[in-house]
């Protein structure tokens, strides 16, 4: 027994010795650029009728063409944090996956508290990656439905109308708890915001509160002109509004450097603007370019 615990040791130690970074010269001997996006997640990235779509997909594409560079995909189910989905993909590698690594990683947050979090030891858990290259500003948001509900001035307005949210997101403990818990009882939770949305689509609930970018494509699809999108501040939140940015190893400051050169000349000539206004998305340029 104590030989199958060693040897079971061994593999499991071999499969995450596999994972190599690949330096930008390697990147660029293979032409491919090697990127993480997140799986199953519209409109950032996703699969219709078997091709990758998505705003992330996009830019992911951009950017690899701008290097002289084709894309290759690399599909990251979300972990429990993100600190997990950095481990397995930027520095560590998944076992499951023979420990292989993406170049580049897209919609890490792009916050410096983040960056330097400590474990209760005093030791940087993310000292392996750099995060970088703001491309996005990111909100939550809610919609509502004009039929049943005429206008949202202000969260006291959802008092006796259903909202949906996905479970366990942060607009879920929101609302449940906002102002001694006044809109508990008028909270519904769904698996994921497009089913909160075919629910207020089919009269179940009267608003959906998503991330921004969700809910704008989401009103984008149904087309339907009595689906608005609500105006209202959220009191006692805490952050509200934060920038998305990318990710790479901590040794592969040259690739960060490369790509950040082209992503800036995607967000000055407009060309991320009009990529995401092709998915219904509204754009707003992170702090450094405003």
């Amino acid at each position: 027994m104590r030989r199958l615990i060693l040897l079971c040791g061994l593999l499991l130690f071999l499969g995450t010795a596999q994972a190599q970074v690949r330096d930008f010269d390697r990147i660029v001997e293979s032409g491919t650029l090697r990127v993480a996006l997140y799986q199953n997640f519209p409109p950032y990235s996703y699969e219709q009728d078997g091709q990758p779509r998505g705003v992330d997909y996009e830019l992911a594409k951009a950017l690899a063409e701008g290097l002289g560079l084709q894309l290759e995909l690399m599909w990251a189910p979300p972990g429990e944090k993100l600190d997990d989905d950095l481990r397995d993909y930027i520095w560590r590698g998944r076992v499951t996956a023979q420990g292989e690594l993406a170049d580049l990683m897209l919609r890490v947050p792009y916050d410096r508290e983040f960056s330097y979090k400590r474990n209760e030891l005093g030791e940087l858990i993310n000292e392996l990656v750099v995060m970088f290259g703001p491309y996005q500003r990111e909100r939550w948001q809610l919609a509502h439905d004009r039929r049943r509900l005429a206008e949202v001035p202000s969260i006291a307005a959802l008092r006796q109308h259903p909202v949906g949210v996905e479970v366990e997101s942060v607009p879920s403990f929101y609302l449940s708890s906002v102002q001694g818990g006044m809109l508990s009882r008028e909270t519904r939770h769904y698996p994921t915001p497009q089913l909160a949305f075919a629910a207020m689509q089919a009269g179940e609930v009267d608003a959906v509160m998503a991330l921004r970018g969700e809910v704008d494509w989401l009103l984008h699809e149904a087309g339907d002109a009595q689906l608005a999108l609500a105006e209202n501040a959220y009191p006692d939140m805490g952050r509200q509004i934060w920038e998305i940015g990318m990710a790479v190893h901590e040794s592969n400051r040259q690739l960060a450097y490369a790509v950040e050169e082209q992503l800036e000349n995607l967000i000055l000539d407009g060309s991320l603007e009009r990529l995401y206004a092709r998915y219904g998305l509204r754009f707003e340029k992170p702090e450094q370019y405003q």
